[in-house]
């Protein structure tokens, strides 16, 4: 490696950053990295200020002067990865083990003596994924029948909190979105250490991160950010001394404080010194010094505050207790009595006994706490999956949060709780009477991240079309529609995107003429009814106003019978189909969506059922521990017809993180629905606009609906969903734009027309949100369909629309023919439904 070493810092530029830090004044990268410089009296005082701030927040927190450790056993799954770091002695290969895993009775046996001797964590660590480099490990799986590490190791969290109570800590290293979902309900929290952002430690021969795929920094960023999106209790850390800048030390502090910010989720940061072991490439370096550790804890709490958890490995300070104590931990990490420390294996844990005087010699008491920390045991939703509820409560103080130190882990079923139906289950018909309850949740301040962060991802920019490219732009439209989607007409599309005054109303003349030629002149609807059944939600949209916390006072869940009643309701009043969505209800048990379905099916053998989002599958199959795939064809299977192509907004992942926080990325809505479409069931597909966006998403998000659909042809219809602001969250913080402006609504319906031609032919208007008048003038820019009667409509009525929760066939009629166009009813796949 190419020797990249800081300038000093002088000694003005570390008394002028002290000065701020004291002060309780912002800290930038240049002032964070000359206050890792400081040493002597100059160091003293900054672990003076760390100190303080660290106090500060223990007294927040309602316990001052305490300081945590976890009483765990270390469960080494497989020493076995595909990495090859330079620094590791826990990685191996597979001649050198007995086998390439432990059995899960091996598992087992280790948490069974931790839990006799007090024990409350399982800290499961391994390589990541081992079977995509070493056919051992495949093997072993195979035999075995599991697809993958993370398969086993979800099987394993679920026999410990079942045999034991044990609470699984799990550090497998790189996941994705989906990952993340299958195994949160496994385990009360998760880890992942980001070491460094420095990218040339990763990508230049000899850093000790070369080779190594999963050590990626931009990789490592993501997980961090998915686990927040996830809402998963989450560690994570700095490994120092391994040739970073100072600089680029505090360039990974600055990226964890973001990532914590903006979804609240990091429940402590590990500041950790590089120790060389024998038999590594990096067994001739030097260790990290002591005291640039002390430096590197109290700029880090000086960054993080006082609400941060920061800790540092016990067993690698040489006996400095105080050192670190004064610079600003308040947690020691996970020890044990039972089991060595299996990557740092030549540096035994101090004795519980031993940590507890040291500390104490430093004026603090030590006190036990769980492998998911307070502030989350605490607040439970949505931070713990409710299968682990039982096992989190029955070794945690109620009121600290904290371990009950003498508890002791009793293995428990890990199943689902009862649901408890109820609520405001009128809301579908009161929400048009009495209105919501209040115009935000109680939680808005932090369900939905740090608001500034959210705001600083927004770039909106300006448009600049020229008139050259919106002339060809439209002749192209007229000659080729579905050719503005190519990458060589990307500046005519875009500069359509833009069109106002007469090259709008040319616009939809053109589009209105594709649609003629397409579909021609029928305006088409479905009778039909929409029922949600339950808004029950913790993932925290921040543009929607329809999910509420369980105790908010518009929260409610629909029984079956109640699902089975309104669907015999519909069906007696003339509708073919119900469209079902819901919250993503942390309580809705691992069979709730089969079982509705089938529930409505047994009442009305005839209705069309055309339920649940790609997030509920997506989530639900996670939940269940099955691929995608797999729970789709169970929901078939119950009766399923097709689903909603919802929880699409933009498929943009730019934007899609700042409006939604925690749904799934855009790759998994696209595997959902083309899972879906290849199994037989169709789905219509959506674009919600208006908010954060640019119409250069909006084509980006057009060309995905087109490749998907020349893959699978299983969408029946595209539906433009403007964006209601009124009550929605992203709006009240100040962040989006109050919707989208009358203009881009009718660009939108009629550019969907023409980027769709060929490919989608229905292009549908929502009477919902655009209103009577919008609608009719929708139909005359190339749309076809009103989409239906909805009987009820609950979700953008809580986002603050104005135009109702139904409409009888007669007057969909009446929009047609205010439209000047004939009108027929259809059935959900758009065939004829007779009179």
């Amino acid at each position: 490696m190419v020797d990249r070493s800081d300038p000093a810092p002088t000694e003005a530029s570390v008394r002028r950053a002290l000065g701020r830090a004291a002060s309780g004044r912002a800290l930038d990268v240049a002032e964070a990295s000359a206050l890792l410089t400081a040493r002597g009296a100059t160091l003293d005082e900054l672990l003076g200020i760390a100190g303080e701030i660290r106090d500060a927040g223990l007294r927040e927190a309602g316990r001052p002067g305490v300081v945590t450790f976890s009483k765990k056993v270390f469960i080494p799954l497989t020493r076995l990865c595909r990495d090859r770091c330079h620094y590791c002695t826990f990685a191996t290969v597979p001649h050198r083990l007995p086998a390439a895993y432990l059995e899960k009775d091996e598992v087992l046996a280790i948490a069974r003596e931790g839990a006799a001797q007090g024990c409350k964590e399982a800290l499961f660590t391994l390589g990541d994924r081992p079977e995509e480099r070493w056919p051992a490990a495949r093997r072993w799986l195979d035999e075995r029948g599991y697809d993958s590490t993370l398969d086993y190791l979800r099987a394993c969290a679920v026999a410990v909190l079942e045999e034991t109570g044990l609470l699984p800590h799990l550090n497998p290293g790189v996941l994705s979105w989906s990952e993340l979902q299958r195994l949160k309900p496994v385990a009360p929290s998760m880890g992942m250490m980001l070491e460094t952002t420095a990218t040339r430690l990763w990508s230049e021969p000899g850093g000790p991160h070369h080779g190594s795929p999963d050590k990626e920094p931009a990789v490592r960023l993501r997980v961090l950010d998915d686990a927040g999106r996830v809402g998963v209790p989450f560690t994570t850390g700095l490994l120092i001394g391994i040739g970073e800048t100072l600089a680029e030390r505090v360039d990974a502090l600055f990226a964890i404080r973001r990532a914590h910010r903006e979804y609240g989720h990091l429940q402590e940061v590990i500041v950790q010194n590089f120790r060389a072991k024998p038999d590594t490439a990096m067994r001739g370096m030097p260790d990290a010094e002591l005291h640039d550790l002390a430096a590197t804890v109290a700029v880090a709490r000086v960054l993080f505050g006082p609400k941060a958890r920061i800790q540092a490995p016990p067993n690698l300070i040489e006996g400095e207790y105080d050192l670190l104590l004064r610079a600003g931990i308040d947690d020691w990490g996970g020890v044990s009595p039972v089991t060595p420390d299996h990557v740092n294996p030549e540096r035994p844990w101090p004795q519980l006994d031993e940590l507890a005087r040291r500390t104490g010699q430093a004026g603090f008491t030590l006190r036990e706490r769980l492998t998911v920390y307070p502030e989350y045991v605490r607040a439970g939703d949505p931070w713990l999956d409710p299968r682990l509820l039982p096992h989190v409560t029955a070794l945690a103080d109620p009121e600290t949060g904290l371990a009950v130190e003498a508890a002791r882990p009793v293995g428990r079923p890990w199943q689902e709780p009862e649901e408890v139906f109820g609520g405001r289950t009128d809301l579908h018909v009161t929400i048009d009477t009495t209105g919501r309850t209040g115009d935000r949740r109680g939680d808005f301040d932090d369900v939905y991240g740090d608001w500034s962060e959210v705001a600083a991802k927004v770039v909106v920019p300006v448009a600049v079309a020229s008139d050259p490219d919106l002339r060809a732009g439209l002749r192209l439209a007229a000659d080729d529609p579905a050719a503005l989607l190519e990458p060589a007409h990307e500046a005519k599309a875009l500069a359509l995107f833009g069109a106002d005054g007469p090259a709008l109303e040319e616009l939809c003349r053109i589009a209105d003429d594709v649609r003629r030629d397409a579909v021609g002149d029928d305006v088409t609807y479905v009778v039909n009814r929409n029922i949600n059944f339950t808004n029950v939600c913790y993932v925290g949209c921040r543009f929607c106003a329809f999910a509420q916390r369980e105790s908010d006072a518009d929260a409610f869940r629909l029984s079956l019978e109640q699902v089975a009643d309104r669907a015999e309701e519909a069906w007696v009043a003339g509708a073919t189909e119900v469209c079902l969505q819901g919250g993503i209800d942390p309580k809705l048990p691992v069979t709730g969506y089969a079982d509705i379905v089938r529930a409505i099916k047994a009442r009305v053998p005839g209705m069309h059922v055309h339920a649940f989002s790609p997030m509920e599958i997506v989530t639900a199959a996670a939940k269940a521990g099955v691929p995608v795939k797999e729970w789709l064809l169970q929901l078939r299977e119950a009766g399923l017809d097709t689903i909603p192509g919802t929880a699409a907004e933009i498929l943009d992942d730019e934007v899609r993180w700042v409006l939604t926080k925690g749904k799934l990325p855009a790759a998994a809505w696209v595997d959902v629905v083309g899972t879906a479409h290849e199994l037989g069931i169709r789905s219509s597909s959506t674009m919600m606009y208006g908010h954060v966006d640019h119409p250069g998403q909006w084509l980006a998000h057009f060309r995905v609906l087109a490749g998907l659909q020349d893959r699978t042809g299983g969408f029946t219809e595209f539906v433009a969903l403007p964006f209601v602001h009124t009550n929605a969250p992203i709006y009240l913080a100040g962040i989006a734009r109050p919707g989208p402006t009358w203009r881009e609504n009718r660009v939108v319906h009629a550019m969907a027309r023409l980027l769709l031609h060929g490919r989608i032919a229905n292009i549908q208007c929502s009477w919902v949100k655009l209103g009577d008048a919008g609608t009719v003038v929708m139909l005359q820019g190339g749309c076809n369909d009103l989409g239906g009667t909805l009987m009820e409509e609950t979700i953008s009525r809580m986002a603050g629309s104005g135009n109702g929760s139904a409409r009888t066939e007669e007057q969909l009629r009446g929009i047609a023919a205010a439209a000047g166009r004939p009108v027929r009813k259809r059935t959900t796949a758009y065939g004829h439904a007779g009179a």
